[in-house]
């Protein structure tokens, strides 16, 4: 559990268990090996038991330090009934939607299969996922909503998911992880964007993926703990790239969420983005308004991990730039890093951006009543 604001600053906000939420990035797991199996064809059945998945592109290129079941996850989030945390419904209603008056809660599925070389059985592996949080979650709680996960590295069979799942009330957003083969503004992605934003779906962008380089630009790190601390460099690249590459601009009613990387590193980037394109700009013509205009109208941000500065008020300055409207609240549940609703933002905050921050500014962008 990570506690947020240290013993000398204020008391936090106080969360009332009337204080309705939203979670926007609950992580589902599958509760065994066999479970997606059911949604596949015997063809991709048989394969996984031959050949299995090839997780990370083969482990010759390196993986990054993993997050694994059961180390990822909190210790107390094991189900009952057994199996790994994050698999049952009936112990996420007790353990996270039940108590804390969970209104809506946003489905990311990790481990699912984007990303893989085999771009056919990346295709099904996601199909599977999309089919198997329909059966086993939404259909069985109404506040649960589902994210559309695709096989990011072929766009034309991305966009060929998004737009059959289109219109289906169970799913709110489009699923992206941050590491990639390419930077995410590349045009092998932009297929992905332009069926979202005709499906006026979100994008969210998920911390890891593989695509087969190191964090750095340097090589592989020596510990877990700059791994961690990288999930934000990863995202800052990933949406310079966005706005670079003129995503934004050619795609303008496209919704970006950047999830679970922190937002603290958002004013910055975009101050230096902007004092860049003024000097640089005759390179990149068709990004036509400073990238800060691009990144405030279309970018959203969850809050885990959220940010812990030894001031409120720095906090609340870095809020201010990007707007209490762009935050989305999230647990980050069942993983060890998960924010408690009750203690990540201080004293002082308005009720009308409390209840924003808590619950209006997702249900507005994920268009849930």
């Amino acid at each position: 559990m990570n506690i947020q604001f240290r013993e000398n600053q204020e008391a936090a906000s106080p969360l009332t268990v009337k204080t309705a939420i939203a979670d926007c990035d609950i992580h589902p797991a599958r509760a065994t090996r066999t479970e997606l199996y059911p949604y596949l064809a015997k063809r991709w059945q048989h394969h996984l038991e031959v050949y299995g998945v090839h997780a990370y592109q083969g482990m010759m290129e390196g993986p990054p330090y993993p997050k694994a079941q059961p180390n990822a996850s909190r210790r107390d989030a094991y189900p009952p009934e057994g199996g790994p945390q994050g698999s049952s419904l009936a112990f996420m209603q007790k353990q996270l939607l039940d108590p804390n008056n969970v209104q809506l809660g946003v489905l990311n599925p990790l481990n699912t299969g984007q990303g893989i070389r085999n771009h056919e059985l990346s295709a099904a592996l996601c199909s599977a996922i999309n089919d198997w949080q329909i059966d086993k979650w939404t259909s069985k709680d109404k506040r649960l909503k589902a994210s559309i996960v695709v096989g990011n590295e072929d766009g034309l069979s991305a966009a060929a998911e998004i737009r059959e799942r289109a219109g289906d009330k169970n799913f709110v957003q489009v699923l992206l992880l941050s590491r990639n083969v390419e930077p995410l503004g590349q045009r092998r992605y932009w297929p992905i964007y332009q069926a979202a934003e005709e499906a006026g779906l979100p994008v969210g962008v998920h911390a890891f993926g593989f695509g087969g380089n190191p964090i750095t630009p340097s090589g592989w790190p020596s510990y877990y703990i700059e791994e961690m601390v990288g999930h934000s460099q990863c995202q800052q690249s990933a949406l310079a790239s966005l706005v670079l590459e003129g995503v934004f601009e050619r795609f303008p009613k496209l919704k970006m969420v950047m999830i679970e990387a922190g937002f603290g590193w958002a004013p910055s980037l975009a101050w230096r983005l902007d004092k860049t394109w003024q000097r640089l700009r005759s390179e990149v013509p068709h990004v036509k308004r400073p990238p800060s205009e691009y990144i405030r109208e279309q970018v959203w941000w969850t809050t885990q991990p959220m940010e812990d500065p030894e001031s409120r008020e720095d906090l609340f300055d870095v809020i201010k730039w990007i707007g209490w409207d762009r935050l989305l609240f999230a647990t980050d549940y069942p993983h060890w890093d998960y924010d408690e609703p009750s203690r990540v933002l201080p004293a002082g905050v308005s009720e009308a951006n409390r209840e924003a921050f808590y619950l209006g500014n997702a249900k507005k962008l994920y268009g849930v009543s």
